[in-house]
């Protein structure tokens, strides 16, 4: 009697854990990711129009922080966090993106702009989806998908939210102020969870034999590496090119800042559908066939833009483009987890967000420079996205099913 009463004390203690690692990593991305990666591009055309920078310029910070922080950090933090857990490495981020984005409230000068835009990578890669996948990855075994995607729901959630927070400070107190004050809220959102997370991140919560680590060389000598990683960056351009010109190309159509807004709480109101379908999806059957969907997916949605308008054209866009953009980020560091295991997600994910993050930062400047001033046109660059997101499918379907880790 007293091992059984011992046993279910400690079944709830493990379910009461797992719940308090869901809830950190859903309002970590809530904040990080769906409050000020999201949130960033509604306060674009602000720039452009203050400071008289172009499209190409205003994505550039983006790309500029992307590419210096990836490279040199990256690997890094996923060692970090392979080693000593997330929890720290997390704290940093979390202050580092507030800071970030109080910054570039204010940042009037180009070398201010490029400085608190490194602040923001650092704190994405820091705090966002690196430490939060490995994070899930450690305490689930079984329904690992399932809890990846309810973890997921707080970038859908924030992104959502943000728009609409972001328009009505705006419209009463100024953009500065509006961004500044969401640079405060993703402090006082993430931290404290964060905060007293203490040794749990760095447990792992195991239903069986111990996985074996595998070491980093046999990852980046297996070809589904490279294939995972070209498919993850044709994806991650294709939906960072269409979020990142998304209100600057509603506002050519002449959307109101309040349209714009609930256009684009929609996208991310429908990527919630995205994360909870595809997580379900990707317990049930392959997730290299998951991915294929979300690809094709995304695929789809963007020909929309390019259409001649009818009525809902925009929202039917919203939608579809939502739902793929829900399941593309949470798909990949399953894939990777099925590919080479939990015990080198941290190096493996460090290494592929660092090239998701060149590609999220570069076709956001492909697609700025592609654009026609004189007609206003994003057809060239829409076509280009296209082709990229069909590519990544395709690469994706090359991808050989891994042999099964023994202990």
């Amino acid at each position: 009697m007293r091992n059984e009463i011992q046993t279910t004390g400690i079944n709830v203690q493990k379910q009461s854990s797992k719940t308090y690692i869901i809830a950190t990593a859903f309002l970590s991305l809530f904040a990080l990711v769906g409050f000020a990666y999201y949130g960033l591009p509604f306060f674009f055309d602000f720039m452009t129009k203050e400071y008289g920078w172009s499209r190409t310029v205003i994505t550039s910070g983006n790309a500029l922080g992307k590419l210096l922080v990836g490279p040199l950090f990256g690997f890094i933090a996923g060692w970090l966090i392979d080693k000593y857990g997330p929890r720290r490495l997390m704290l940093t981020g979390v202050l580092l993106m507030g800071t970030a984005l109080i910054g570039l409230s204010f940042a009037d000068s180009l070398p201010l702009f490029y400085l608190f835009y490194i602040f923001n990578a650092l704190g994405y890669v820091c705090g966002g989806p690196l430490p939060c996948q490995v994070l899930i990855s450690r305490w689930f075994d079984k329904n690992r998908g399932k809890a990846m995607g309810i973890a997921y729901l707080g970038i859908g959630t924030g992104g959502a939210l943000v728009p609409l927070i972001a328009a009505g400070l705006e419209k009463n107190y100024g953009w500065h102020n509006s961004l500044a004050t969401i640079g405060f809220l993703v402090i006082l959102i993430a931290f404290p969870m964060v905060f007293f997370l203490r040794g749990a991140s760095s447990k792992v919560i195991q239903s069986g034999k111990k996985e074996p680590a595998i070491p980093i060389k046999e990852v980046l000598t297996n070809p589904n590496f490279y294939l995972l990683a070209v498919s993850s960056m044709c994806a991650i351009g294709a939906v960072g090119g269409v979020n990142q010109h998304l209100k600057l190309y509603l506002r050519d159509l002449n959307f109101s800042q309040s349209e714009a807004a609930h256009v684009i709480s929609l996208v991310l109101i429908s990527s919630l559908v995205g994360r909870v379908l595809m997580g379900w999806l990707a317990d049930l059957i392959r997730r290299k066939y998951v991915m294929i969907i979300i690809y094709l997916t995304v695929a789809t949605a963007i020909p929309l833009l390019l259409v001649p308008d009818f009525p809902g054209r925009i929202y039917m866009f919203a939608v579809i483009f939502g739902i793929g953009l829900g399941g593309d980020y949470m798909i990949i560091p399953l894939m990777a987890g099925d590919l080479f295991g939990v015990r080198a997600l941290g190096r493996t994910m460090g290494i592929i967000l660092v090239a998701d993050g060149v590609s999220e930062s570069l076709f956001p400047m492909l697609l700025g420079a592609l654009y026609n001033e004189a007609t206003k046109s994003y057809s060239l660059g829409f076509t280009v996205l296209i082709c990229v997101a069909l590519t990544g499918a395709v690469v994706v379907s090359f991808i050989r099913k891994p042999k099964k880790i023994e202990a």
